[in-house]
């Protein structure tokens, strides 16, 4: 299989002649099947009708050019596929492209299209943006239609795209919501920058993403969200719980990866016990971070902890899940979050990760092109 293969799992030529996206194959688009990169989903028949994001981009004319591969069931952080082949990525092909939309973030990154969606529900839009090199957007839960998308029932998962620049991601939001506002102006904007234990990131991505901060002339202020690490857990704990709900009829028929296939088997054991715990940190949690934009436009902390892993040591999915720990809260609160890329010194991979206001998804969009036009991003620093 060919490396633009293990990307595009499906090349398709659908609408005008205008940009090109492409969309993950969680994503239904008519006549095609929609597979979720698992072999257990090999015979499932073509989609009936499009699912509504793919109907948006056609009325407004881009051009849809391929399905994109993706962590097996979209359940995984590394992006490692082995049945469909693992996308490449591109910029960094020694270390995972993240999951679980890596194909969609990899496309982007390889230039095979201006745009991407993928879907985030516990990271799956930030991760492999911030691996890969380019924006990744997850919107505020429930902004864009998820109609046609899998799963088909979800308290977390958000369609979002992927560009390599924020002129393009925001026109690709302004066909998915028909409802976006122009941006607000920002000027005066502050940045709540979250405190993060030394004992929980990598120095270095710490200071790189201190140092955009700092480069963007942004005011700012320290804010604590203390229950950052609960809420980890308690969006493992939903997650788990509507994953096994959603994919675990799979898991019977031996065709689903022996990775997935062994964490969907855990997550089957989340009790109706965990489950109550984990809705009601998701209240406390959201209230937290409501609270704490009170006296800000926007969060700041780094997307990931660490650099993306070395393909050589990603063999365990559960090992890595640890990659999210920084994303996946905001998921389970419903904040829109954005993920800027950056790069180290030593030319590697870091992003930084904005969270809004529920529904400010224009001011987060907004800031976010503030700050990406006074510093070097990963973008143009290729």
């Amino acid at each position: 299989m060919g490396k633009s293969m293990t990307i595009v799992i499906q090349p398709l030529a659908l609408g005008s002649e205008g940009p090109d996206i492409m969309v993950k194959d969680t994503i239904d688009v008519a006549g095609y099947q929609t597979r979720a990169g698992s072999r257990a989903l090999e015979q499932v028949e073509p989609a009936q009708s499009h699912a509504e994001v793919v109907h948006r981009l056609l009325d407004a004319g881009w051009h849809i050019n391929g399905k994109t591969n993706l962590h097996e069931l979209a359940f995984g952080t590394t992006g490692i596929n082995h049945w469909t082949g693992t996308p490449e990525n591109p910029c960094f092909p020694d270390r995972v492209p993240g999951g679980s939309s890596s194909g969609s973030a990899a496309a982007v990154a390889a230039g095979l299209c201006q745009a991407a969606l993928g879907t985030d529900t516990g990271g799956s839009i930030r991760t492999p943006a911030a691996c890969c090199g380019v924006f990744g957007l997850k919107p505020s839960f429930g902004r864009v239609s998820r109609e046609g998308v899998m799963p088909a029932q979800t308290s977390l998962d958000c369609v979002g795209p992927f560009a390599r620049d924020m002129a393009t991601l925001i026109s690709v939001m302004q066909v998915l919501c028909g409802d976006f506002a122009e941006l607000p102006d920002v000027s005066d904007a502050r940045i709540g920058v979250v405190n993060i234990a030394a004992e929980e990131i990598n120095p270095e991505v710490k200071a790189v993403v201190e140092n955009a901060l700092s480069g963007s002339e942004m005011r700012a202020k320290s804010v604590d969200l203390p229950n950052m690490v609960a809420a980890y857990d308690a969006g493992m704990t939903v997650i788990n719980r509507e994953s096994w709900v959603a994919s675990g009829d799979w898991v019977g028929t031996g065709l689903v990866g022996e990775d997935v296939a062994q964490r969907l088997l855990a997550a089957s054991q989340t009790t109706d016990a965990e489950l109550e715990q984990a809705e009601a940190l998701r209240q406390v949690f959201t209230a937290e971070v409501d609270a704490a934009l009170e006296c800000c436009e926007v969060l700041a902390l780094p997307t990931m902890p660490d650099y993306p892993a070395p393909l050589s040591e990603a063999g365990d999915t559960r090992a890595l899940l640890g990659m999210t720990r920084f994303v996946r809260p905001f998921n389970l609160s419903g904040h829109p979050a954005i993920t800027i890329p950056l790069v180290s010194a030593a030319g590697l991979p870091v992003g930084l990760q904005l969270v809004a206001a529920r529904g400010a998804d224009e001011l987060l969009c907004a800031v976010a092109s503030a700050i990406a036009s006074r510093i070097s991003t990963r973008a143009e620093v290729e």
